[in-house]
C-alpha cells in the first residue's frame, strides 16, 4: 500500500515543520512541507493529502495571540477546502502553536458536531513565563486515532500560552463526551492536579490535548515529534544504566513516535 501523504504546513514563524516531517517520515508516511501561500494560490491542493499537520512554532510572531493570525488567514482563504478535508476520512494533527490554530479555527473540540465555533482557549501560562520542560502524559480518550495503544508518554513542552481553558459547561461536556485525549501527570503516574511543574501551564483538569467527535482531529500542547528516538529523552542516560544492568537492549524508538505511527496505521 502507498504511504499516506502528509501536508506539513509552514510559513511566517512556524519553526517545527522539519522535525514534524521527520517524525512522519520515520513513522512510514510521505510528508511534504507546504507553505500556506501555496495552498491559498492553488499550487498545492489540500485534498491530495491524507493527513494535515499544523506544526509548532510562533506563527506571525504570536503578535495577535498565539495561532490567531494564522487561523484568520486560513479561515479567510481556505475555510471551505479545510472543512471538506476535515469532513472526509482524513486526519489532522495540531502540535503546540498548531493546537492553538485549530482551537482558534473551531476545528477542536467541535462539541456540537459543527466546525468553526471557538469553544475553548489556550491562555497564558500561570507562571507568566515561557515554559520549556519535559512532562509526563497519561491517555484519557480511547476514541482518538492518534492515541491508540498509548498508555502514556514523556515529551517536552515549549510554550508561553498553553493553559487549556473552557467555561464550566464546556469543560463538563468535554469530559462527558470523552474529548480529552492527554492529561499532565505527576512523575509517579498520579494526576498532576494543576500543580507546577507537572502541569506546566495551569491547564484546567490537567488537559494537554483534545480531539473532535470523530477522533480524527487531535490537538496537543506537548511536542511528540521531539521524542521519536530513545536518546531524545531528557533522562535517557539514567535509563540506559538500568537497561545495561538488567542485560537488556536499549529501545530505539521514542514514545512520541507512536502518535505518528497511529496516523500511518489508520490508512492501512
Amino acid at each position: 500500500m502507498a504511504k499516506p501523504k502528509v501536508l506539513v504546513l509552514t510559513g511566517y514563524g512556524i519553526n517545527c515543520d522539519e522535525e514534524t516531517a521527520y517524525a512522519f517520515s520515520l513513522a512510514g508516511a510521505k510528508p511534504e512541507i507546504v507553505h500556506v501561500n501555496d495552498l491559498i494560490d492553488g499550487a498545492r491542493k489540500l485534498m491530495n493529502y491524507q493527513i494535515l499537520s499544523f506544526p509548532g512554532g510562533f506563527s506571525y510572531g504570536d503578535d495577535t495571540g498565539s495561532g490567531n493570525a494564522l487561523a484568520s488567514r486560513i479561515r479567510n482563504n481556505l475555510w471551505q477546502e479545510l472543512l471538506r478535508f476535515t469532513e472526509s476520512d482524513k486526519l489532522a494533527l495540531g502540535i503546540c502553536n498548531g493546537f492553538q490554530v485549530m482551537v482558534n479555527l473551531g476545528l477542536l473540540p467541535a462539541l456540537n458536531g459543527k466546525y468553526g465555533v471557538t469553544e475553548v482557549a489556550l491562555a497564558h501560562n500561570n507562571s507568566a513565563r515561557y515554559e520549556c520542560r519535559w512532562v509526563d502524559l497519561g491517555v484519557a480518550a480511547t476514541e482518538c486515532v492518534f492515541s491508540r495503544g498509548i498508555g502514556g508518554m514523556r515529551v517536552p513542552v515549549a510554550h508561553g500560552e498553553g493553559k487549556f481553558y473552557a467555561r464550566p459547561a464546556v469543560l463538563k461536556q468535554l469530559e462527558k463526551k470523552g474529548r480529552v485525549v492527554f492529561r499532565y501527570l505527576a512523575p509517579a503516574g498520579a494526576p498532576a492536579a494543576g500543580v507546577f511543574p507537572h502541569n506546566p501551564n495551569g491547564a484546567l483538569n490537567d488537559i494537554a490535548g483534545v480531539c473532535d467527535g470523530s477522533g480524527r482531529l487531535l490537538g496537543m500542547m506537548p511536542h511528540p515529534e521531539r521524542n521519536v528516538h530513545f536518546m531524545h529523552r531528557d533522562d535517557w542516560t539514567l535509563l540506559k544504566e538500568g537497561y545495561r544492568r538488567r542485560g537488556e537492549e536499549l529501545p530505539q524508538q521514542g514514545e512520541g513516535l507512536a502518535v505518528f505511527k497511529n496516523a500511518v496505521e489508520y490508512f492501512k
